[in-house]
């Protein structure tokens, strides 16, 4: 059994991409984006698409109350009428709240029930949007970072081969890296690609612990409060791993890919969505989707979110997007 107790593997991702920004031309480009320039507004409307973060963040001292939910599957095997196409189950439920330190930076903690073994999931986070997108294409995409830390809770197994057999609380750890680069292709088109690290500090007899990944998302507006929004995620899992995992627990991985209806109401931002990841963090849905769209597999879920603003100067401006 793999086991690797270090608390911070998401800075693996930062320390490359900190040379880049260290370099005195993109320092002034951000010096002068912060005072001059006009900054490109609303790439997406939310932040977050259907499973994947967007480069959005919450205002300086508004406070965003989200929850996200998750039904059985609408066909295959699981689904059909006997569980009235998924809507009988329940397969992920998370709630959550996000903290606007900076219009740039943001915090957050929430709690889910958990899609695989490791259930009762205990979440802290936070997204720092370092480079915003301007209108003469000086700057040509915004960037921010995604880091999240998740504890479960669930009892731990006797079954020494269990991914959820813990010695320790370190072994409860699981920590997700993100970079996500977005632009604004138009006032109706926005795309974004999301390089990604999982580190789990305790998986299942056989299976690695760091899963880097890619995934990419968009949003197409079309109308003045409907988009059509869609993500997907490639994860890079070793083939030997892979098929040895697969073989044992008789399940194969698939890539999370998430199609969705985005709706904005006067203080709400919602999302009706179809996907065929169980699980809604991004520590599980990453590396450990196990259901397919070509199978049936797929399920609908929900987002709704709304805004709170503790600032006098923005009060009446909080709610959704």
């Amino acid at each position: 059994m793999k086991r690797i107790t270090f608390f911070l593997p998401y800075f693996l991702l930062i320390i490359p991409f900190s040379r880049l920004f260290a370099q005195s031309d993109l320092e002034a480009l951000i010096q002068e984006d912060s005072t001059t320039r006009e900054k490109v507004s609303a790439t997406f409307k939310s932040n977050h698409l259907i499973n994947a973060q967007s480069t959005e963040t919450i205002h300086k001292k508004e406070l965003e109350f989200r929850v996200d939910h998750r039904f059985g599957d609408i066909a295959g095997g699981s689904g059909g009428i006997g569980n009235f196409f998924g809507l009988d189950q329940s397969t992920d439920i998370r709630i959550g709240f996000d903290y606007g330190i900076s219009d740039r930076f943001n915090v957050g903690i929430a709690r889910a029930k958990g899609a695989t073994a490791a259930t009762q999931l205990y979440e802290a986070n936070f997204k720092y949007r370092f480079l915003e997108q301007t209108t003469d294409n000086a700057i040509p995409v915004s960037l921010a970072f995604f880091g999240s830390g998740t504890v479960s809770g669930v009892k731990a197994s006797d079954d020494p081969t269990a991914s959820t057999s813990y010695k320790n609380f370190g072994d409860r750890i699981t920590y997700v890296s993100q970079l996500i680069v977005a632009r604004k292709f138009s006032p109706s088109f926005s795309f974004e690609l999301i390089p990604s690290y999982v580190h789990r500090n305790y998986t299942i007899f056989g299976d690695q612990n760091g899963v880097f990944a890619l995934g990419a998302g968009g949003r197409l507006k079309i109308s003045k409060r409907m988009a059509i929004v869609a993500d997907y995620f490639l994860p890079f899992r070793s083939k030997d791993k892979k098929e040895y995992v697969e073989n044992i627990n008789q399940q194969k991985f698939y890539d999370a890919l998430g199609v969705g209806l985005e709706i904005e109401t006067g203080g709400h931002v919602f999302h009706l969505n179809f996907t065929n990841a169980t699980a809604i963090q991004e520590s599980q849905f990453i590396p450990e989707t196990t259901t397919s769209w070509g199978k049936g597999q797929y399920r609908w879920g929900f987002s709704i979110s709304r805004r709170f603003s503790f600032n006098k100067d923005r009060e009446g401006k909080a709610g959704g997007y």
